[in-house]
């Protein structure tokens, strides 16, 4: 069958660490991925599987370890 076309879109932290393994199944599959991340976060690295589009954020990670 042939892979679709997916933006994921994850939550900063542990979210994103349950949904890679899914997205990187999934590209593996041949679903083209796009995984759309804030420029500062936690733990959201990034494999060849699938393609990563950055935002801005009006926050740096300091502003972000201190508010937890």
């Amino acid at each position: 069958s042939d892979g679709g076309k997916l933006l994921v879109v994850p939550m900063v932290g542990s979210h994103w660490l349950s949904m890679r393994p899914v997205v990187e199944k999934l590209s593996e599959r041949g679903h083209e991925v796009v995984v759309l991340m804030p420029e500062v976060s936690w733990n959201m690295k990034t494999t060849q599987g699938y393609t990563v589009k950055t935002y801005p954020v009006s926050h740096t990670l300091e502003e972000l370890d201190n508010s937890f």
